[in-house]
């Protein structure tokens, strides 16, 4: 049976390159010019709030959709001149469940496996080795619908692995998972990462962005406003430092006069507190104008980043 070989450009370039890549809708354009690459090895976070161009940049990657411009390449590949090929390093698990639950949980990953050319190499041996990593082993002989959330999403992973891709997106692997079970995702993904996969990954879920992402792509209606390690992207997009006040002091409405006059953002109410970004001098100049006002000092989060983003341009 014949084998694929990596591509000889593969070895000197990221296993994902994208570039200009742009998507049209109705006269409306949900990714304009967005760049992304990620190497092997890596995780790349790809955050937005609804809307931002997230899903449908991650469709145009592994080859859903396809752009209006740009070009897109794996592990070497070119996706448009070569589009079996490129497939055959894709990897994906999207958020819903899309397994067959008329075969078994051995038959799913079987079956998948049929769908590349050339086939996998070993495919009885490897889909043992992957039911046996995932624990699902016990569940092999078993219909899918008898598996819980953690489970099936476990299912879902070792499907998009049965034909050892070098790239693996991940589009909200963890919704609607338990505390332990998203835990165990995670440790699933970073041991993948290790091992060298190279993983896209987008999620709603600020902590598992930062626990899990290498670097961050932040989009915005569809163009991408940052880029790099999240301390680097919170610094550009948010500031140095994140006050917050109880939101029903009466001095809130000075404070709010003192912000628009010095022609800073407008502080974010979240419950009963307000929140305000702020640089080195801003935070002086605030604590020698309401030295008397009780507020706390953090540093900026994720968190505050999406609240940002979820915000009317």
């Amino acid at each position: 049976m014949p084998t694929l070989a990596a591509h000889p450009n593969a070895q000197n370039e990221p296993v994902l390159l994208a570039c200009g890549l742009v998507k049209q809708f109705a006269n409306r354009r949900v990714v304009d010019g967005v760049d992304l690459r990620c190497r092997a090895g890596q995780v790349l976070g790809l955050l937005g709030a609804n809307g931002a161009g997230k899903t449908t940049t991650l469709r145009l990657c592994y080859g859903f959709l396809q752009p209006d411009a740009g070009t897109i390449r794996v592990a070497g590949v070119d996706r448009h001149t070569d589009p079996e090929a490129a497939a055959r390093w894709v990897g994906v698990c999207t958020q819903d469940d899309t397994f067959d639950t008329d075969f078994t949980v051995r038959g799913n990953l079987e079956q998948m496996s049929r769908y590349f050319r050339p086939r996998p190499p070993a495919v009885k041996a490897r889909v043992t080795a992957l039911l046996e990593r995932f624990g699902l082993d016990r569940y092999a002989n078993a219909k899918p619908d008898i598996l819980s959330g953690g489970y099936r999403r476990r299912l879902m992973l070792a499907r998009a692995l049965v034909h050892e891709p070098r790239l693996l997106f991940l589009d909200e692997p963890t919704t609607g998972l338990d505390p332990q079970a998203r835990l165990e995702v995670w440790e699933l993904i970073d041991t993948l990462r290790r091992e060298g996969l190279g993983i896209v990954l987008t999620t709603h879920y600020m902590d598992e962005a930062e626990r899990l992402s290498d670097e961050l792509l932040i989009l915005r209606e569809g163009r991408v406003v940052a880029a790099g390690h999240s301390r680097a992207v919170l610094g550009n997009l948010i500031g140095e430092h994140m006050l917050v006040l109880d939101a029903r002091d009466p001095a809130v409405s000075v404070v709010r006069d003192w912000v628009r006059q010095a022609g800073l953002p407008e502080p974010t109410r979240v419950l009963s507190s307000l929140h305000l970004a702020l640089d080195g001098p801003g935070l002086a100049q605030f604590s020698t104008r309401f030295g008397d006002l009780r507020f706390e000092v953090r540093p900026p989060t994720l968190d505050d980043l999406f609240l940002k983003l979820a915000e009317p341009s």
